[in-house]
This record gives C-alpha cells, structure tokens and sequence, in this order.
C-alpha cells in the first residue's frame, strides 16, 4: 500500500473547532504531526478567500498547508514556504471554458435588472466568482430559473449557489462556473500532483461537502457534523454505490472523540493504518 497521502480538509466546523461541540485536547498537535511527514501534503478546502484563509491559519494556530482551494472552489494556489501563494493558472484556464469567454462583468451585466440582489463588496469577487446578497425571503426558485435561462442563452455553463447566512439573516448567491466546485477542484489537483485516487482523503462536515463526501474520493465525515447531514451522506453514498468511500467518525480512536481534526485523523487511520501507524504509537 501508497504511504503518502494528500489531506483535503474543509476548514470551518471540520478542521477549525468553531461548531458548539468539543475539541478533543491534543487532537490538533497531533494533526499537525501528521502534516508535518514528509509523507503528507495539505490542501484547504474552503469558500474563505486568500485573506480569510490566512486569518484562520494565524487565529487557529493552524498547519501551513502545501495548497489551498478557496473561494468556493474557483481559485488554486500553490503555497511555498516562504508563504507565497502561488496563483495555479492551470485551474483557471480549465473553469474558464465553462463561462465560453464572458467575463465577471458580463455576467454581472446579463443580471443587472434582476430584483432582490445586491453585489457582494469587492473583495468577495473574482474572476469566476460573481457574488450577491438578497433577501432570505426573497421568490428564490424563481430567480433561480430566470438567471439559468439567461445563462443558457448565453451558452454559459454556471453554478448558482444558494444559501443563507443565518447569523445576518441573509441570503447568499454565487455564480461560478459549473466545474468551479470542490470535487472537481480536488480531482484537478490529485491528477496533477499524480496521486492515486486511494491516497487522497477528503474531510468535511456539512452539506456543502456533499458532493466530495458522496464521490469516489475517500472522505471521512467528522463526528460533530449535523445528524441531517450524516443521514443523506449514507442515503446518497448507497445510492451512488460509492459506500466504500465514507467513512463516518465515531470516536475513540487514540481515545479522542472524532470531532474536528480529531475525525480527520480517524478518517486516516481508517484509509491509510500503514502510514499512520508509522507516525503514531498506536
């Protein structure tokens, strides 16, 4: 069996311990152990952009990773350890042909007389990224099949992500292009990297993780995510047939209780027991 493996890892309430259940104590230096292996590359999975990445990194004492995917999936950097980060041009040309050439300010322009959104501030947007607040009650379904008509007419292949923010109270949209999403993007960066699909792991904690949690990608779903969100990750990974790649932290590993790193590490043990019994005594 491969004794390297690349760690994809959502960030909030997966790898940062900001939900309301416990940190196991020591689970994060021993997380940062395992990353430190030559063994191991990390990558951060997030819809943080560059800047709030980082900020997690120094608020939560984090590892510095090899790679980070932010910004819902629509950027890639390469991160050196001087802390350059690296913009993968790669990544952008491979999302760019879904948007056939439009520009952000296109689409932003195609959208304009639409009622109810509002642009998100500069620094949300970028080149693959177009990003607006609305009202959580606004006619969302609608809108919703208003813009994919336009977009279609366009022949442009986009994402229109919805959700909430439920500490303001307010809608969220993103459009992106339809490849510009964390599957794609963590499959794009183990094939270019030539890592086997069995010596990647993916961890995440919430619905937007569905897509990677449910694919032939091994993920482990950490212990503090939602009852809700454990009970579709087995409807639809049984569904799909991909049953083999979810693994669901429970606890008890290492006497830890499987929320947050101390499930990503679970997850590893679970996958890869060669290479974690090598860093560990176990």
């Amino acid at each position: 069996m491969s004794q390297r493996l690349l760690v994809c890892t959502d960030l909030d309430r997966t790898l940062i311990p900001n939900g309301p259940q416990p940190e196991s104590p020591g689970a994060m230096e021993r997380f940062k152990q395992l990353c430190a292996s030559d063994s191991v590359l990390l990558a951060y999975v997030s819809g943080r952009d560059r800047v709030l990445v980082k900020k997690a990194i120094a608020d939560y004492s984090l590892p510095q990773p090899d790679y980070v995917i932010g910004d819902v999936g629509t950027s890639l950097y390469q991160v050196g350890v001087d802390d350059a980060w690296r913009h993968q041009a790669d990544w952008e040309a491979e999302i760019s042909q879904d948007w056939k050439g439009r520009s952000h300010g296109d689409l932003k322009r195609l959208f304009a007389d639409i009622q109810g959104l509002r642009l998100q501030e500069d620094e949300k947007q970028n080149r693959f990224k177009l990003s607006y607040y609305a009202s959580p009650d606004l006619a969302v379904q609608p809108m919703l099949e208003e813009m994919q008509t336009r977009l279609r007419a366009e022949t442009v292949a986009a994402s229109l992500i919805w959700s909430v923010d439920e500490t303001t109270d307010t809608g969220l949209l993103d459009v992106l292009p339809e490849r510009a999403t964390k599957y794609h993007a963590i499959d794009f960066l183990r094939q270019s990297l030539d890592y086997g699909l069995y010596e990647t792991l993916f961890s995440g904690d919430s619905g937007n993780d569905m897509e990677v949690l449910i694919s032939p990608i091994p993920a482990v779903l950490v212990a503090n995510a939602q009852p809700e969100v454990r009970e579709q990750a087995q409807r639809l990974v049984d569904e799909q047939g991909n049953g083999g790649s979810l693994y669901m932290a429970k606890g008890g590993f290492m006497a830890m209780n499987g929320n947050y790193s101390a499930g990503i590490l679970e997850g590893a043990a679970h996958y890869q027991p060669q290479l974690i019994s090598l860093l560990f005594e176990l």
